[in-house]
């Protein structure tokens, strides 16, 4: 069966993370937790902020969009990992395998905007907090998420169209444990050069752009911290932007090992150490950095298990 684009390959084989046979079982059980976490604790925040008026805010706006984002972003990868870690072989169809792909690209190009969108909003609380409800309005906020969205979107179209353009002949073997466009490049027949600088400019566009963004608003918003007078109103303002910072750095420093420094087979061990942080850690540290470090959402979650045990 020949496909489309000319591929003599219908299916392909993903290594995983590991091929010991003595760690399948563990990191089976390991990450089956991690994603049971993940998925219930980014339900019950997305159900805590619907439910509950005080969360009606720019800031939770974000915050809903952004675990909306992550519930569904590890639920691409999770499950197919979980499948290879108890099964014999890791086959993925070529459709499934751009499925995947094009899932892939088009949530963590999401997740880059809605962080940068995040950060202006923290941004405008903190340095003109008389302003903030006219210049972070309803319409505001959803134009933001409609520019991630569109960003997104615009990115899996041009990623997607260098990836569906290659031809695979007789390689199958996918060095990874999901399909992610750089092994997929590393199989191809013909010449990927266009396609690397497509995914390198992409990539450089997506990490840079928002990390440059979120530098400036957090130099603008420390600057502010300074000037206020009371310590008390310091460390709120610093309680208000660190749980973003730690979520922030997680996600791009990984982003950044992975796509913005020369690819080599030897370093994609480590490429597959890093995908997990951004593909698994980040989703399940996202809803616990702002639930837990986050005194409203406490407050919110205590109101509503009293109402319902009233």
């Amino acid at each position: 069966m020949v496909l489309e684009n000319g591929s003599s390959v219908t299916e392909f084989i993903l290594t995983g993370l590991t091929e010991q046979p003595d760690l399948q079982i563990v990191l089976y059980f390991l990450f089956l937790v991690m994603y049971m976490v993940t998925v219930l604790a980014n339900l019950c925040l997305l159900t805590l902020i619907g439910l509950s008026s005080s969360l009606h805010t720019p800031m939770y706006f974000f915050l809903f969009n952004l675990s909306l984002i992550d519930l569904w972003y590890s639920s691409v990868f999770t499950p197919k990992m979980l499948m290879h870690f108890i099964s014999k072989k890791n086959i993925i169809s070529y459709r499934g395998c751009m499925t995947q792909l094009c899932f892939y690209c088009f949530l963590v190009s999401s997740e880059c905007y809605v962080l940068m969108s995040m950060a202006y909003d923290r941004y405008v609380a903190i340095f003109n907090p008389l302003l903030y409800n006219i210049a972070m309005s309803p319409k505001v906020c959803c134009n933001l998420m409609l520019g991630s969205y569109l960003m997104a979107f615009s990115d899996t179209i041009a990623i997607m169209g260098c990836t569906l353009s290659l031809t695979f002949c007789d390689a199958s073997t996918i060095n990874h444990y999901f399909c992610d466009v750089l092994p997929l490049l590393q199989l191809s027949c013909t010449s990927t050069y266009v396609s690397q600088l497509v995914v390198f400019i992409v990539g450089g566009i997506n990490i840079t752009v928002p990390s440059v963004t979120i530098c400036i608003s957090y130099g603008f918003i420390i600057s502010s911290i300074f000037k206020i007078r009371s310590n008390q109103g310091r460390l709120k303002a610093f309680r208000t932007c660190s749980s973003h910072i730690i979520a922030v750095s997680l996600f791009f420093a990984s982003g950044a090992f992975t796509y913005l420094k020369p690819s080599s087979a030897g370093s994609m061990a480590e490429e597959k150490i890093s995908s997990v942080f951004y593909t698994n850690v980040v989703p399940l540290m996202n809803p616990l950095i702002y639930s837990l470090r986050n005194k409203d959402v406490k407050v919110a979650l205590r109101k509503i298990l009293s109402e319902r045990t009233c």
